[in-house]
């Protein structure tokens, strides 16, 4: 159930991009003019597609926010916060801590100042 309302967001959203950049902006005729800006307005009447496209903005942007809303929703009701989720386990009497003592300090090794001897060898 939950792959198939993230497929339809997804569907959805991307169908509200194309449908927004789609639409003719004050100034150009949007990313729908690029591909034949004069067969749009045959195929969608005097005023092209501008009407048909906001209306599908609408429907498809309702579809996407009730869509979401619906996931949201079921989110909500089927998982429990952490503060729930804490109440319902045990507590436990756990032994109280003691402090550890810090370590001995250690004795350092004395410096050598003449470097040792390299082992000769015979060839």
């Amino acid at each position: 159930m939950n792959g198939l309302l993230t497929t339809l967001v997804i569907i959805f959203g991307v169908a509200l991009m194309g449908a927004i950049l789609l639409q003719p902006g004050s100034k150009g005729g949007g990313l729908g003019s690029s591909f034949g800006g004069g067969g749009a307005n045959s195929a969608f009447g005097a005023q092209g597609a501008t009407p048909f496209l906001a209306k599908a903005t609408y429907w498809i942007a309702a579809l996407f926010l009730g869509t979401t809303l619906f996931i949201e929703y079921n989110i909500t009701t089927s998982s429990r916060s952490v503060l729930e989720k804490g109440a319902d386990l045990p507590v436990s009497s756990a032994p109280a801590l003691t402090p550890v003592p810090p370590p001995a300090p250690s004795t350092p090794a004395p410096a050598s100042s003449t470097p040792a001897p390299a082992p000769k060898t015979s060839h």
